[in-house]
């Protein structure tokens, strides 16, 4: 398998916006690292990104950059006064600031987020932080916190942040506030002055065709194996009471899903359904290759190798994969 291939940019101006020749690719990047969006799984691709091309990335000192509190630039490994040291590549969760990351990164850099709607991310989280969220962990289910939320729900209480809003909290606002659509478009300028890209994670290949032509990147740089995949979904008949609760962020994933949308179509329709064909022909190719039973996700228990495990959380089981035996080191580096 090569995975040098296909390094051309698109000649098309609104998908590569950087400066110069139009060719070269973009570097220094932050993702906002949203919960349960997906987002591991595009960190996962800047990590590779990065790592391939000896780049510094931003890390933190301890866990995560000072979530959930407000990003504080002291927090990064190395820090050593704004600008002082040159990072390329920052990712990991953060409660977004931005006087503090412009501390850290360059003024060039190219921001950008995932975001999911909310009544799926409700049901995700619900699932993933029931013992960590005091709100969840006293209801039964989620249907009986949708039911009466205010019930469970003390916004006075650590970690409750990701029972409510939690989109609207990561990017930094205030995701207690009541909803008002003069509120909610405020949010939405301030998203928009920073972040020059929101992918949506139910159109995620889609979503890694535009990333990667807004960064110029190879194919390759894109493709990905599902990370921190649930075994079961919760089920919830209360769609439109999650969306209530959550409106702020329904309000944002109605917006920017909207503008997503339109810049496919700039990007071009029939265009977009022949780059989504072939990186999931890629994505498929490397599994049958690099992963058992063609990359069936399996439970943790049954990875051999420790250090492919994934990380255990909340009350359902999440997924990984176990590698083919027998890979020369090439391809399992790779």
């Amino acid at each position: 398998v090569d995975l040098r291939k296909d390094r051309v940019c698109s000649s098309n101006s609104t998908w590569c916006l950087l400066a110069g020749d139009g060719q070269s690719e973009q570097k220094i990047v932050i993702i906002l690292k949203t919960h349960k969006t997906a987002s591991s799984t595009v960190l996962n691709m800047l990590y590779r990104f990065g790592e391939e091309r000896n780049l510094r990335f931003a890390l933190p000192l301890g866990y995560q950059l000072r979530y959930p509190l407000p990003f504080n630039a002291h927090r990064v490994k190395g820090y050593r006064g704004p600008r002082a040291t040159e990072f390329h590549i920052m990712g990991n969760h953060m409660r977004f600031n931005k006087p503090e990351v412009e501390k850290v990164m360059p003024a060039d850099t190219f921001y950008f987020s995932i975001i999911r709607d909310p009544v799926a991310l409700a049901e995700s989280s619900f699932a993933y932080y029931k013992e960590v969220a005091p709100a969840f962990r006293k209801a039964k289910g989620l249907g009986d916190f949708v039911d009466d939320p205010n019930k469970y729900y003390d916004p006075r209480l650590c970690n409750n942040h990701y029972a409510r809003n939690l989109l609207w909290f990561d990017f930094g606002m205030d995701n207690n506030a009541n909803f008002s659509v003069e509120l909610a478009q405020h949010g939405e300028a301030m998203i928009r002055q920073t972040f020059r890209l929101i992918l949506v994670s139910e159109y995620f290949d889609e979503s890694m065709i535009l990333l990667r032509h807004a960064l110029c990147w190879p194919l390759d740089a894109v493709v990905s194996f599902s990370l921190n995949a649930r075994q079961q979904k919760s089920g919830s008949n209360s769609r439109e009471k999650l969306r209530q609760w959550n409106a702020l962020d329904w309000y944002l994933y109605k917006t920017f899903n909207r503008t997503f949308w339109e810049d496919i179509d700039k990007f071009g329709r029939a265009q977009m359904e022949q780059e989504v064909a072939l990186l999931r022909m890629r994505r498929e190719i490397l599994g049958r290759v690099c992963l058992k039973d063609g990359g069936k996700p399996v439970e943790a228990y049954r990875i051999r190798d420790k250090n492919i495990r994934p990380f255990q959380c909340g009350v359902v089981k999440i997924l990984g994969y176990e590698l083919q035996p027998g890979l020369d080191n090439a391809t399992r580096t790779a």
